[in-house]
């Protein structure tokens, strides 16, 4: 693989051998970008071995365990990504803090515990990004923050996770706007019901009819979405929240 000079990309979130973040780092690494992902709670032989997995085809890769709900946790990855690999051209919010709720356990302490992780520190690697990216030599750079279609329908028990994810939306079609002078395009992504760490068979029975494709989503899907979305064809398309389901079926 062909290693293409100063594309470099941070994901967070890719802490599971088949969960969304590792995909993408894959996909990503396979188009010769070099690779800075986050993890938590993982075991470390599997870190060590998935970033040898990564280098091994052809590109640099570096990690850092972090825990995304101290609040100084994006200044801490976009320092250690810079020293490590240098500033990337590439962010991608893919960790999300998820637990079921509803109305009679919903509570402040869950509340908070949702908003430090999905929001809080998705809005600062933004913005962080942005204001090293200005000191940067870079002429392009992309955001991709995953969403969950919280718009297109009720998500009943998952009131905090729905509240904080529908603000990554709205986050996203504002600062769009005000990055796109420097170069930055800023989108969202919605990949519906994919089956990575948390699904079980129970889950995949009742899903699967609502997948006019016949299958369910994969991270595999997801990271290719993301791949284009952070390619030079998709230099003009900003502020969207692109809903890339298979067709998902909510009724």
């Amino acid at each position: 693989m062909t290693h293409i000079q100063n594309k470099i990309a941070l994901i967070t979130g890719a802490s599971n051998p088949r969960d969304i973040g590792t995909a993408i780092c894959r996909k990503l690494a396979c188009n010769g970008v070099d690779i800075f992902f986050t993890h938590w709670n993982s075991e470390a032989a599997w870190i060590e071995k998935f970033q040898q997995e990564i280098t091994n085809m052809g590109v640099l890769c570096e990690n850092i365990k972090i825990d995304l709900s101290n609040a100084n946790a994006a200044f801490h990855i976009l320092d250690s990504v810079q020293t490590k690999l240098g500033f990337p051209s590439i962010l991608v919010n893919n960790a999300a803090h998820s637990t079921r709720d509803c109305y009679l356990e919903l509570d402040a302490k869950m509340l908070d515990e949702h908003y430090s992780v999905n929001m809080r520190s998705t809005f600062l690697l933004c913005v962080e990004f942005a204001r090293r990216f200005e000191k940067s030599n870079l002429d392009t750079g992309r955001i991709i923050n995953m969403t969950s279609g919280q718009e297109l329908g009720p998500m009943p028990g998952e009131l905090a996770y729905v509240a904080t994810k529908g603000a990554i939306s709205a986050f996203t079609k504002s600062i769009s706007v005000e990055l796109a002078p420097l170069g930055i395009t800023v989108n969202a992504v919605n990949p519906g019901p994919t089956d990575s760490t948390w699904m079980n068979a129970e889950i995949r029975r009742c899903l699967l009819p609502k997948f006019p494709m016949g299958r369910i989503g994969q991270p595999e899907d997801v990271a290719r979405i993301i791949a284009f979305l952070v390619s030079d064809e998709a230099k003009w398309i900003t502020g969207q929240i692109i809903h890339s389901e298979g067709g998902f079926i909510r009724s």
